[in-house]
């Protein structure tokens, strides 16, 4: 086992990699009652969606871990979760068995581009200031939803859409404690760092009476029948729905890349030109599961970029990942107990991390302006616009355009423009609001 996946090379153990998994999944473990309450606004029964979502996330996550080998963990995607239900639902009027669709077509898409190794021709013709971009973005991104989380960030008013939390409330005072300590830890470089700041935030806050506790800790999985095999694959394919297929398309393509090319920056996997090794075999467990999620009746999956977490913990093989897809198996039993972590408690960890992996903007070559600005942007409207997505395709697009712009179209390799065609595609197709 230890030599399957390479635990020498790494400089890593058993004892290690299952912190990491543990670590990851106890950051990312909210996902099961999110996803569900915000595909309920669509119509989808929460409960069917609570399997749904956990048995996307062990498949995704166990693919990861035992076919790529990588310490990525898999489960429905934040923000195209809300774009199907908010934007393709209730804004365009599809039903929910439409869009699902759109996600298994798309999956069918990502699954033929990734054996045929065009995925990864993408990939590798990223220029080095986006992939370090990338990984700096998803930083910021996730101090950002941590800050949010915690309390110390909440929404503005219309001109100042965000402003200062009230920092006297109970929960933001016990998160700020439990960021103190996770900071204090990590910097004294203790060994689950993230894991006893997890622990420490949630057992506070059921000490002083601001969480409680589970009113059950075992139970059976909800039934999956509502929402198993629901797809309405013909409604996808026709040419209203198309507009849907490819913003689906485009939106988990981008991610995908960037969470990848982002999260092995952290990990210290990618090679010396600033590729991911073998990246088509994290790309299909990625394609694969997007066909499954929306089989089993949930949104769009990939990569989390909590996955971070256990990278920081020092999780570097898919040991990592297969730890997690097992404690996802264990949370259909589980799920009261282990959906009882609140909310600021795995918010202090996401911040930790976070300002952990904005560290490397310094390593931006700021003398090329051609690569820095379109770097730059990318960062900040990951954030500005709580999408990934929606960053890295401003980056893709810029950066080309402001080489020719300057003389330099000859940098520029026939796989970026292909990213660039793509990321125009998804500005012209986006229902804006």
């Amino acid at each position: 086992m230890k030599r399957y996946f390479e635990f020498a090379r790494h400089g890593t153990s058993y004892r290690t990699e299952t912190r990491a998994g543990i670590a990851t999944f106890l950051t990312m473990a909210y996902i099961i009652v999110v996803n569900p309450a915000i595909l309920e606004a669509a119509g989808m029964p929460r409960d069917a969606s609570i399997t749904a979502t956990i048995l996307s996330a062990a498949f995704g996550t166990l693919i990861m871990g035992v076919y790529a080998k990588r310490p990525f963990a898999i489960a429905p995607y934040m923000g195209e979760n809300a774009f199907i239900v908010f934007t393709v639902v209730k804004g365009m009027g599809f039903p929910w068995q439409t869009a699902l669709g759109a996600i298994f077509l798309a999956g069918v898409m990502f699954t033929l581009l990734t054996v045929l190794r065009v995925r990864s021709w993408l990939a590798n013709a990223l220029p080095l200031s986006l992939k370090q971009s990338f990984a700096i973005g998803i930083g910021l991104f996730l101090t950002f939803i941590g800050l949010n989380q915690i309390g110390v960030v909440a929404l503005g008013v219309p001109g100042a859409p965000v402003a200062l939390g009230a920092l006297s409330h109970p929960t933001t005072l016990l998160a700020l404690a439990g960021l103190l300590l996770t900071v204090w830890l990590l910097v004294k470089r203790v060994a689950g760092a993230l894991i006893i700041g997890i622990v420490a935030t949630s057992a506070l806050s059921v000490l002083v009476g601001v969480t409680r506790l589970p009113q059950a800790i075992v139970s059976l999985p909800p039934s999956l029948a509502p929402v198993f095999a629901q797809l309405d694959i013909a409604g996808a394919l026709t040419l209203k729905a198309l507009p849907v297929v490819v913003i689906v398309f485009v939106m988990a393509f981008v991610d995908t890349i960037g969470t990848l090319i982002g999260l092995s920056a952290r990990a210290g996997l990618l090679d010396e030109r600033g590729n991911l090794p073998d990246i088509e075999k994290p790309m299909l467990a990625d394609a694969l599961v997007n066909m499954f999620a929306p089989l089993v009746g949930t949104t769009t999956c990939g990569a989390f970029v909590e996955s971070a977490v256990g990278i920081e913990e020092g999780g570097r093989t898919g040991f990592t990942a297969l730890v997690v897809a097992l404690l996802f198996l264990g949370a259909l039993f589980f799920a009261p107990l282990l959906t009882a972590v609140p909310i600021h408690a795995t918010g202090v960890a996401l911040v930790a991390i976070g300002l952990l992996m904005v560290g490397p903007i310094a390593t931006l070559d700021r003398n090329d302006q051609t690569e820095w600005i379109p770097a730059l942007l990318t960062i900040v409207l990951m954030s500005f616009t709580f999408n990934i997505g929606v960053g890295m395709t401003a980056g893709l697009l810029l950066h080309p355009v402001l080489k020719v712009l300057t003389g330099r179209g000859r940098e520029v390799p026939a796989a970026m423009w292909l990213l660039a065609g793509m990321s125009l595609v998804f500005y012209l197709v986006y229902p804006y609001r």
